[in-house]
């Protein structure tokens, strides 16, 4: 295995300023450290470029959920841009069980990522980069707040255009948000909560770090082009499977989203979350639907199964 060389004896006595830092362990440079002391290279290429995959995946109650299905998407973004790291799987695994151990959180929000990293000789030839991987453990995070997950999130569809899928692959989770930051400021301006954006063909795309679904007649359906396939967008698949509910992915048009009897969005960072407005027009009656219900609830069940989770530390 992996051999570190972790500072970790020293955590509880170094300076972490808590206004600009969560309370949490990283690791990368073969070492574990506090947040505060987790720096990126101003040369890397991550940072120039947004050259750079990565992968979150939360665990809840001391367990991970669907660790799998993230490291498996973690290493197929690798390998689509040619990444390549001297960690294995089951390495990068024990370091991010370590980050959320050490951490000392019960509930967390964990990260992977490896970005080009640097040339030695300042190259501009991205081959001659030496991949970098680093890992974090972070308090977990919800898109939305307990008042929003009661009465559902107020959201604004932006005209901001992801980036089409012929540009970058969305199956390759990446650091270009620039499109989404967009949409963010958009849905702020009109009164709303979070955004949706477009595809290039003018269907309902996706939101910053979520994907959408809607509920009509009982059926549900979730963009499919030009989005990232999220591990709890495919979590809504298999829970669909276990319930017998019609599910499918296809394009979503505005009018079809206004028109919904339900909606909820779906991420790491929160599950699955309720939406009852949408361009300042409530959908359906306005409250949070019996299907999104259903689903919110088994989805948190799961996370004591040992088929869906994995515990950080073993028994």
């Amino acid at each position: 295995m992996h051999k570190s060389s972790t500072v970790l004896p020293t955590i509880g006595v170094r300076y972490c300023d808590g206004r600009s830092y969560p309370d949490g362990v990283a690791y990368m440079d073969n070492q574990y450290l506090p947040m505060s002391e987790a720096k990126v290279s101003v040369l890397d290429w991550g940072l120039l470029h947004s050259d750079a995959t990565y992968d979150t995946v939360h665990v809840w109650e001391g367990r991970f959920f669907r660790l799998d299905l993230h490291l498996d998407r973690f290493f197929s973004g690798m390998e689509r841009l040619r990444m390549k790291l001297t960690l294995s799987r089951a390495e990068i695994e024990e370091v991010l069980k370590n980050c959320v151990a050490l951490s000392g959180h019960k509930s967390a929000y964990v990260e992977m990522i490896c970005t080009r990293g640097t040339s030695p000789t300042f190259s501009r030839d991205p081959r001659q980069a030496e991949n970098r991987f680093i890992a974090f453990a972070v308090p977990f995070g919800s898109v939305a707040n307990k008042e929003q997950l009661e009465r559902g999130l107020h959201v604004a569809v932006s005209e901001t255009v992801r980036i089409p899928p012929k540009s970058i692959d969305p199956r390759i989770k990446n650091y270009h948000w620039l499109d989404l930051v967009k949409g963010l400021f958009d849905a702020y301006d009109s009164g709303a909560e979070t955004a949706l954006v477009l595809d290039s063909n003018g269907n309902v795309a996706e939101g910053p770090g979520f994907n959408v679904f809607i509920v009509k007649g009982g059926r549900l359906n979730t963009p499919e082009y030009g989005v990232l396939p999220g591990i709890t967008r495919q979590t809504v698949f298999d829970l669909c499977g276990e319930l017998g509910l019609q599910a499918r992915a296809s394009d979503v048009s505005r009018e079809e989203l206004r028109d919904a009897d339900e909606i909820f969005i779906t991420s790491t960072a929160g599950g699955i979350m309720p939406v009852t407005c949408v361009d300042k027009t409530q959908i359906a009656d306005g409250k949070v639907g019996k299907v999104t219900r259903q689903l919110m609830d088994i989805y948190w069940q799961k996370h004591a199964d040992p088929a869906w989770s994995t515990p950080v530390v073993s028994p």
